[in-house]
């Protein structure tokens, strides 16, 4: 039935609205730094099944081979993040961190444990290495604290932070980073302002030196930019527009049948 076509085309163009919505987030987070760019994914819904496959209606020709079922339309089914490798921007700050490999950065805030890609770090009126932001800066774990006199800080591929303090010339270690990896990393909870929370899907942090069981490395003075391609998410942007243009379509020849149907007794 017509009315049938305008629920079922309805409930594509809500799916592919939701899909609008996650290209529209990564296009707005092509520059964030160590943004993670999403996905959506789909799935059918529950089927009017008019003639069942395989009944028996007692002819010489045996159960039917196939039967008779109207799909009635789709719905996401999740929103994947690809945890891909974006590219190195070369900075040479200081305190301009990336991870090459898999893993995260820990940092703590109100008590709360939190991890995150983006190493956009500085240093708070404590001396605390925090991932600064306008709002709050949140603290590095294990903490590490540089003495403001220092000229020179240093960050090995391992994790290991120096500094060098005038008059002395050698390095004094301030610090170990570490990093946080996960069974599933796509189980962790975005929170926002480039951070990620446990949860039961992810599993439990691994944490431990860079470069040892699985975590990447620590390379100093770049960044880590988003893996977002913005010429691939346009082209799904086009794709995904048109879809939405054929599904708001159907809605309008069901609309014209149930028109044609209105007018019969004209």
């Amino acid at each position: 039935m017509s009315v049938q076509t305008l629920y079922t085309a309805a409930t594509g163009m809500e799916s592919l609205q939701t899909k609008l919505d996650v290209l529209a987030n990564n296009l707005a987070n092509v520059n964030t730094v160590g943004f993670k760019k999403g996905r959506a994914n789909f799935e059918d819904l529950f089927y009017r099944q008019e003639k069942l496959p395989g009944l028996d209606d007692g002819g010489d020709a045996g159960p039917t081979p196939t039967g008779i079922a109207v799909g009635l339309g789709s719905r996401v089914s999740s929103t994947q993040t690809s945890f891909n490798q974006g590219a190195f921007q070369q900075t040479g700050g200081q305190l301009d961190l990336a991870i090459e490999g898999e893993g995260f950065f820990q940092v703590t805030h109100n008590g709360q444990q939190f991890y995150t890609r983006a190493g956009n770090f500085s240093l708070n009126a404590n001396g605390q290495l925090v991932m600064g932001s306008a709002n709050s800066g949140r603290i590095v774990e294990p903490a590490i604290t540089i003495p403001p006199e220092a000229t020179d800080i240093v960050v090995t591929d391992n994790g290991t932070v120096g500094f060098r303090q005038p008059p002395a010339t050698e390095l004094t270690q301030a610090g170990q980073l570490q990093i946080s990896t996960f069974a599933n990393p796509e189980g962790l909870l975005k929170m926002g302002d480039n951070l990620y929370q446990e949860t039961e899907s992810s599993g439990g942090a691994q944490t431990g030196v860079p470069g040892q069981t699985g975590a990447g490395f620590i390379r100093q003075g770049s960044l880590e930019a988003s893996n977002v391609e913005p010429v691939q998410e346009l082209i799904d942007l086009i794709t995904t527009q048109r879809a939405f243009e054929l599904n708001s379509q159907t809605v309008q020849a069901g609309d014209q049948i149930l028109q044609l149907i209105a007018n019969l007794r004209r």
